[in-house]
């Protein structure tokens, strides 16, 4: 809304000023105190001896003549170019008086002639700066768009990075070649032109490369791989050429290429075909890390989290030769970084970074300073001076399982049937073998869901086994088989959890191998569409095989159901006390399920859960959050269901 009201703002002086220069120009001499005459009628009366005096004025549109008459009344008229009038005027006994028009000063002369042009210049700058963004001036669309931080300004170091130790290592050697290049360089040795940093987003690839250039003591130039690409064809380059044109007269230094995916995606690949300008920046991109001379000490980094995009002229030695992998932290690198991004808040005595650590599998380091940001946003809100473990705690479930709706207004027997759906994921996941702990259950609705259950491994985890995927399988159907028994009803609060449940029976027979079908591939990749090589990579599979995986995938989540059903049937009395716990309190965690499944009576929660909710709208069907982790990723996040 402000740019809208300055533009407007700017047209409007724009009109002013041309309004006024115009009345300016087009504006007439004028006397109240004069009356219009014929000329016709003015030669008379002047015959007639009325007139006492006659002003004679050149106008532009002839000559103009102001008489006073004997009684002190003043005409005007317009007088043709009459050779004879002064001569008749002073016949008749008028006085006359000449007045020469006013020539234009220099100023107006260069304003009556210049102005339309002025005004043309000024209206194109100001489009043209429209157009830039807010950009350095209208000149300046082949001029780079990096940001430079020197040594003085760029605080971050090595300290200020953790959870990835062997990244670290991997870039110490170009620290050392910045401080000392002739250290590598009296032996023959090269250093590596380009770094490419890969790893998923979130895992501190633009803090690592800042540390470089602040261990180094070297200026950093930062800029996004979007910023070279510009609606005109050419732009691109001319910002490439000029950045490294700057880098070299800082040299040694380090230049940053953020989500370099944006310029440098395979050529020739993609839908729609190429992209003119895109390929023209990538190809003078290449063309500038070949022009380095071998004493220059420029070394590019960039980052990206899609690596399999990218061109392979990038990646060959003399380019983008070194590839340094940023991971998802471990239990020890979380608990690193937490201790980094603790040091900026105060903490009570209680907060164990270790323990936050291993219960937050697969966040990143981005995700951890949320984490602890959220935890003092909770303290401040209760006015504590220190943020304990109850801040970190309740920032973790925000986190993972979404924020809280205690306003929402849920019917009894929804209630009721949350309990039961829950308890039901939470026994089978209880009983089942090689399956995750299971840490909270709660039926307060938080994000898209009524109620939840989250699990959280005990270690980190890298890969999966047939056995935890049909376990998986088997607490996911375990919250319907509870409705069907304790409720005697079927709501379409399993929606998700059977999508799910089907998914992951299927990428077991046809991705997997884990299946009577034996190892033989049979689905497709798809949604890669962007690749660095051929994108038709159709497998032709017989309708026969297709149904033989439809049975097989039939026959997996019809196993697991059974089980499931077995299980709750036979550990009815621990759903029902764990759905009245969770009627009454709420929440339980790890310890109260713990106590139900060994048949004990549950101990008391710390804090006492809000009152229950009352009567209200219809809302969405329980459990529809997304799934937490995806079975088989390098990284498992916790398993909501």
């Amino acid at each position: 809304m402000n740019n809208i009201f300055r533009n407007l703002a700017i047209w409007l002086v724009i009109c002013l000023v041309l309004m006024t220069v115009f009345n300016q120009f087009n504006q007439r001499p004028s006397n109240a105190a004069s009356s219009a005459m014929d000329y016709s009628q003015f030669l008379a009366d002047a015959r007639e001896g009325r007139f006492a005096r006659v002003v004679i004025e050149d106008g532009r549109e002839g000559r103009i003549l102001t008489a006073t008459t004997r009684d002190g009344k003043r005409v005007l008229t317009n007088a043709p170019m009459d050779l004879w009038l002064v001569s008749d005027l002073l016949k008749y006994g008028v006085q006359i008086e000449a007045k020469q028009e006013e020539a234009p000063s220099f100023l107006m002369n260069i304003l009556i002639n210049w102005f339309p042009m002025l005004l043309l210049i000024g209206v194109w700058l100001f489009f043209m700066r429209q157009m830039q963004g807010g950009g350095k001036g209208a000149f300046s669309f082949g001029k780079s768009r990096a940001k430079m931080m020197n040594e003085d300004q760029n605080v971050v170091t090595f300290a200020d990075v953790a959870g990835c130790d062997e990244a670290k290592e991997e870039v110490q050697e170009l620290v050392d070649f910045l401080r000392d290049p002739s250290k590598f360089q009296k032996l023959g040795g090269r250093i590596p032109k380009g770094v490419l940093m890969v790893g998923s987003p979130g895992t501190g690839k633009t803090l690592l490369a800042k540390a470089i250039a602040g261990e180094a003591k070297v200026p950093f130039f930062s800029i996004s791989g979007s910023d070279f690409v510009e609606m005109f064809v050419g732009v691109g380059a001319a910002r490439v050429r000029d950045m490294f044109e700057n880098a070299k007269k800082q040299a040694p230094c380090i230049v940053f290429i953020d989500e370099i995916d944006a310029v440098g995606r395979h050529r020739g690949a993609g839908l729609g075909g190429g992209n003119d300008e895109r390929e023209q920046t990538l190809n003078q991109l290449l063309v500038e890390m070949d022009g380095f001379e071998g004493q220059t000490s420029i070394i590019v980094i960039a980052a990206t989290n899609r690596p399999d995009i990218l061109d392979p002229a990038l990646l060959r030695p003399g380019r983008f030769d070194r590839q340094v992998v940023v991971p998802l932290p471990d239990i020890r690198g979380r608990e690193q970084i937490l201790l980094v991004h603790m040091r900026k808040i105060p903490l009570h005595d209680d907060v164990k970074a270790d323990i936050i650590a291993r219960g937050t599998p697969g966040f990143s380091g981005a995700d951890l300073a949320n984490l602890v940001n959220e935890a003092a946003l909770f303290a401040a809100r209760s006015n504590k001076r220190l943020v304990d473990m109850e801040d970190f705690e309740r920032a973790k479930d925000k986190i993972m399982m979404g924020a809280e709706r205690r306003s929402m207004v849920m019917d009894e027997d929804e209630r009721r049937n949350t309990a039961y759906h829950e308890s039901g994921h939470a026994v089978v996941a209880k009983l089942v073998p090689k399956s995750d702990p299971v840490h909270k259950v709660t039926i307060i609705p938080r994000g898209r869901a009524l109620g939840l259950t989250m699990q959280l491994p005990e270690q980190d985890r890298y890969c999966h086994d047939k056995e935890y995927l049909l376990s998986r399988i088997a607490i996911l159907f375990g919250g319907r088989i509870a409705e069907e028994l304790f409720m005697n009803q079927m709501t379409t609060g399993a929606a998700n959890d059977f999508e799910r449940a089907t998914q992951m029976a299927r990428d077991m027979v046809t991705r997997y191998g884990m299946s009577e079908m034996g190892v033989m591939v049979y689905g497709e990749n798809e949604g890669e569409v962007f690749l660095g090589r051929s994108v038709t990579q159709h497998q032709s599979v017989s309708e026969a095989t297709l149904q033989k995986v439809d049975a097989e995938i039939r026959r997996i989540i019809d196993q697991q159901y059974t089980l499931a059903r077995q299980l709750l049937e036979a550990n009815r009395d621990k759903v029902e006390v764990m759905a009245q716990t969770l009627l009454e309190w709420e929440t339980i965690d790890a310890e109260q399920i713990n106590d139900i499944m060994a048949g004990k009576a549950p101990k008391p929660p710390k804090a006492a859960a809000s009152p229950a909710a009352k009567e209200g709208e219809d809302i969405p069907p329980p459990s529809a959050a997304p799934s937490g982790g995806k079975p088989g990723a390098p990284d498992d996040a916790p398993a909501v269901a």
